[in-house]
């Protein structure tokens, strides 16, 4: 099959959209032919943001079987609609991410007409995948979903399990002299070192269309964290320079280190050098949370809010604690009850794995993905 994938981004521009589009997109070229389309190398006409209008982009629909749309993607959508308004093939695929909220009068403009043909453009889907079901059903979406549950699949994102992996020592099968040699290592560093210390994290983008990521509302909260704590965030983008600003004048300069974007292999260090991830997003802009399996996948507890899509990531209690979204005092209670439980942050370490291991291996997504382009 020749697949067109579209996606309003694609790294190396960091985020969850591009991320998973290009997973996705590797996924696929293990049997199928699949470019690539998103606003660097599509050559559009107009562009803002992540918005691109390509008119090129209707005649060379044509040359594919199947054309996967990842959504929202505001200017394509509605060429990809205006397409098949005169061709019946390619199939459509279309890949619900999330809702847009909080857009400034030039984009809610600019979106206008794809929320007006949205309902027509999913009509010509033969399948609207999503990561999660619980978020289609508090989305914008969730009337269209009511009547018509038939064309939603459920399909959660995937980590790759042997590349995000705990520190040796806490994993089975490993190296049975490196693990004891980073097992001695482990307890001099937690005895004599780092003592109690407990190292949180956040990865993210820093930039202005991730702004519900909850940043501020984060650094407040370890005001009133107690204990000996060390937090990193990991990311890079425009509103950077802001956030560290706002964490010196809440005097958390010495505890708080931004570590900018790090490739792959240092990320996966760094989630071996932590204890506990943190992801506080505001609202339902966050519909999954990548990261969150990730983490996961390296023995990490969690912190997450309490939204639709992410609460149904992990279980409360269990691998992590869900938060009230934007409550600061909720997610500074939830930090200290982890601070204070070096046992619960173990538990919840070890089933981290296992439901890494039980739910979000690559294999299951591929299973799923080539079942739709049969």
């Amino acid at each position: 099959m020749k697949i067109a994938s579209l996606s309003c981004a694609f790294p190396p521009y960091a985020g969850g959209i591009g991320n998973s589009a290009k997973m996705i997109s590797e996924f696929l070229k293990e049997n199928h032919q699949v470019e690539d389309f998103y606003p660097e190398n599509m050559k559009p006409l107009l562009r803002r943001g992540h918005a691109a209008f390509s008119p090129r982009l209707f005649l060379t629909l044509r040359n594919f079987d199947y054309i996967y749309l990842h959504y929202p993607f505001f200017g394509t959508a509605e060429v990809v609609w205006l397409f098949l308004l005169f061709f019946k093939k390619p199939k459509l695929i279309i890949h619900y991410h999330m809702d847009v909220k909080n857009l400034g009068l030039i984009e809610k403009l600019l979106s206008w007409p794809s929320r007006l043909i949205q309902n027509s453009l999913f009509n010509r889907a033969q399948t609207i995948i999503c990561a999660s079901l619980d978020y289609i059903k508090n989305s914008r979406i969730k009337d269209y979903y009511l009547k018509h549950p038939e064309k939603f699949q459920e399909m959660p994102f995937a980590v790759d399990l042997k590349k995000f992996v705990p520190k040796e020592a806490n994993r089975p099968g490993g190296n049975v002299v490196v693990a004891k040699a980073k097992e001695i290592i482990n307890f001099i560093n937690e005895q004599f070192i780092k003592r109690d210390k407990v190292e949180f994290i956040f990865v993210g983008g820093l930039d202005k269309a991730h702004y519900f990521k909850g940043i501020k509302e984060m650094l407040s909260a370890f005001v009133s964290v107690e204990g000996d704590w060390k937090l990193t965030i990991v990311g890079d983008g425009d509103r950077r320079g802001e956030y560290e600003s706002f964490c010196d004048s809440l005097g958390l300069s010495k505890r708080v280190s931004f570590a900018g974007k790090i490739d792959d292999d240092e990320l996966v260090r760094a989630y071996q050098n932590s204890d506990c991830l943190i992801l506080p997003s505001i609202n339902s802009n966050e519909a999954f949370g990548i990261v969150i399996i990730e983490a996961l996948a390296c023995g990490l507890a969690i912190i997450a809010s309490d939204l639709p899509g992410v609460r149904r990531v992990f279980d409360n209690y269990k691998e992590g604690l869900l938060v009230e979204a934007a409550n600061i005092e909720d997610l500074s209670r939830k930090i200290n009850y982890l601070m204070n439980n070096k046992d619960l942050r173990r538990t919840m370490s070890e089933s981290a794995r296992k439901l890494a291991e039980t739910k979000y291996g690559t294999d299951k997504l591929k299973n799923r993905l080539q079942n739709i382009f049969i």
